[in-house]
């Protein structure tokens, strides 16, 4: 009897550590199974993770070591300030602050009437000196003749010659008269030296204009050139020659081109770039003075 009963004990001790057995194996393979397969996560969250990755995929891309990418500023490569070259009153004025205009353009008129008077004058003179001269040239041609026969004293001969000297002497300075004051009535007319824009008006009608009083200012539009800087790494690459493309916030749809035409040689220790200076042509003056651009630049 007591056998029995030990069998049994023994027999219900095995079934029981079987099935502790059984139940870790089956808690080990549910725990491998759900490492292995992760439940998907929200659609919410799905978004943000994809746009994280995207994001560090472009951040590691390697820029291209050849294309140069830099922001400058339009300048205008000359800036003339108009003065007139005489003195007196403005009577007309043909352009106004930020009008267009073209290289010989007149911009504004002085007062003319005075020098009008005084050409009328020296032309008058020029005719009465030229008259003079042709009644000299005749009589030194005569007193030619007869002191050749010797039909004049030596003393009339000289004379004559004086008189002739003294009318020639007259009539160009009747005409040097004449001809300043024809360019003092070309210099009454003030003209644009360059085809550009007139950035500032100094003046108005019925002011005097005396030495050095400027009028105008005015700054050229074509060709333009775009300044910005050019980090050193680019000094081997970049030079004068290379084709630069330029976008500006007025026209976001459109680049602009245009060619290196200097190259500064110093570096700046302070950001270790160099200028640079491209020039377009900008023929239609879209683009003006100050206006900022992003430049890009394929160098070799």
């Amino acid at each position: 009897m007591t056998k029995k009963v030990f069998m049994v004990i023994l027999t219900l001790f095995a079934l029981v550590r079987c099935s502790s057995e059984e139940s870790k194996a089956a808690t080990t393979e549910t725990t491998l199974t759900t490492s292995a397969e992760a439940p998907p996560l929200p659609a919410d969250v799905q978004s943000v993770a994809t746009a994280s990755t995207t994001t560090s995929a472009v951040t590691s891309t390697v820029a291209d070591p050849n294309l140069l990418t830099a922001t400058g500023e339009f300048v205008s490569p000359v800036r003339s300030e108009l003065s007139a070259q005489v003195q007196g009153r403005v009577s007309r004025m043909f352009v106004d602050e930020g009008s267009r205009v073209t290289r010989g353009q007149p911009v504004l008129q002085l007062e003319t009437d005075y020098i009008s008077l005084n050409l009328r004058s020296a032309q008058a003179e020029i005719a009465r000196a030229k008259a003079a001269l042709d009644e000299a040239t005749r009589d030194l041609a005569r007193k030619k003749e007869l002191a050749a026969k010797g039909s004049v004293p030596q003393a009339t001969f000289d004379r004559s010659q004086a008189v002739y000297d003294q009318a020639r002497a007259g009539y160009s300075a009747a005409t040097a008269q004449a001809d300043l004051l024809r360019q003092q009535l070309a210099d009454s007319t003030l003209r644009s030296p360059v085809n550009g824009i007139v950035a500032e008006k100094r003046t108005e009608i019925g002011a005097r204009l005396g030495d050095g009083g400027v009028a105008f200012v005015v700054v050229q539009l074509s060709p333009i050139r775009l300044r910005f800087q050019v980090p050193e790494r680019y000094l081997g690459q970049i030079k004068a020659g290379d084709n630069v493309s330029a976008k500006v916030d007025p026209y976001p749809n459109e680049a602009f081109t245009g060619t290196i035409k200097t190259v500064g040689g110093v570096i700046d220790p302070k950001t270790r770039t160099m200028f640079a200076e491209a020039e377009f042509a900008n023929r239609d003056g879209r683009l003006r003075p100050g206006l900022f651009a992003r430049v890009e630049a394929r160098l070799d």
